[in-house]
């Protein structure tokens, strides 16, 4: 039986600060435990939103204090990012399993994913990254060949582009740990975005919607399941200010449909449907469930959440 299964944690598995990192991963280490004792072969991939403009805004300001330094490109800020989430969540896994008496190495791949530099969205950005600036300084990142947004009251910020994920370069190394029974955390935050410039690799200015990543990582490493651990207990939208939850199970036809109604937050629950949707329609046996990062085993389990197969 196909026991492959891989987890997407949302942003609440980690807070913004790091003694807040520190303790929300013992949350979604526990979870992952869970499903380890349940013998999943447990592929892991996570959220970087808070994280990668904190480092991207750190970054920035080092070298305006220092210019003898440069501001870190994006792809470096998603790499650090996807190291510094990977060792405070790795070290909450091992422990826990460790308290279990279990004995798994757990291990962060740095991860590369493609990106298509065609794709529209680098015309259209739409991920609104680090501080806020003035008019000045927003119009010198505009020379740049840069893109910023005003917001009312607050000032200006950058929006960068976040195109789809085409390929998964480190994917034959993800595929040897999990096939191995390690407990396998990668393509962290989206990925890096790259562009394939013959036999280099250069990375892109954008930011990866994380969960199409997470639906071509486990069609790539073909799991049987695809776990989106979010805030709710199931895939929902709001009507005239009403929560609308939407639990138990959807057949493709039914999840397209709910998907052409256009009533989900094109942020944040509708790219999870979508996500859902072209990972499931890929394969035989497939399903992807969409529950709360405290009920993870419930969802496995069919008692709560969103199901999709």
């Amino acid at each position: 039986m196909n026991n492959k299964i891989v987890i997407a944690l949302g942003r609440n598995a980690f807070g913004t600060t790091f003694p807040e990192q520190q303790e929300n991963v013992k949350l979604a280490a526990k979870a992952v435990a869970d499903l380890v004792e349940l013998k999943y072969q447990v592929c892991i991939t996570h959220s970087n939103g808070p994280q990668v403009g904190m480092i991207q805004t750190a970054m920035t300001e080092f070298s305006r204090l220092d210019n003898s330094y440069t501001v870190a490109p994006m792809s470096v800020c998603s790499a650090m990012s996807q190291g510094y989430i990977g060792y405070d969540l790795q070290n909450a896994i091992r422990g826990e399993l460790l308290d279990r008496g279990i004995y798994k190495p757990v291990a962060t791949i740095i991860t590369q994913v493609r990106v298509d530099p065609f794709d529209k969205a680098f015309h259209q950005p739409s991920k609104v990254i680090g501080r806020y600036m003035t008019k000045d300084e927003a119009e010198l990142e505009e020379k740049k060949g840069n893109y910023v947004t005003y917001e009312e009251g607050k000032g200006y910020r950058r929006i960068i582009a976040s195109p789809r994920p085409i390929d998964i370069y480190e994917i034959e190394s993800i595929k040897t740990l999990v096939d191995a029974g390690q407990v396998t955390i990668a393509a962290g935050g989206g990925g890096i975005p790259v562009l394939s410039q013959r036999t280099n690799l250069k990375g892109a200015s954008a930011i990866i919607e994380k969960d199409y990543t997470a639906a071509l990582l486990a069609d790539m490493i073909d799991a049987s399941t695809l776990l989106f651990l979010t805030r709710s207990d199931c895939l929902y939208y709001k009507e005239d200010e009403k929560h609308i939850d939407i639990p138990g199970k959807l057949s493709l036809q039914e999840a397209n449909d709910l998907l052409a109604s256009d009533k989900f937050n094109f942020k944040t629950t509708k790219p999870k449907l979508e996500a859902s949707i072209e990972y499931v329609s890929n394969g035989e046996g497939r399903r992807a469930i969409i529950t709360s990062l405290e009920r993870a085993k419930d969802g496995i389990l069919g008692k709560v959440g969103t199901v999709i197969e």
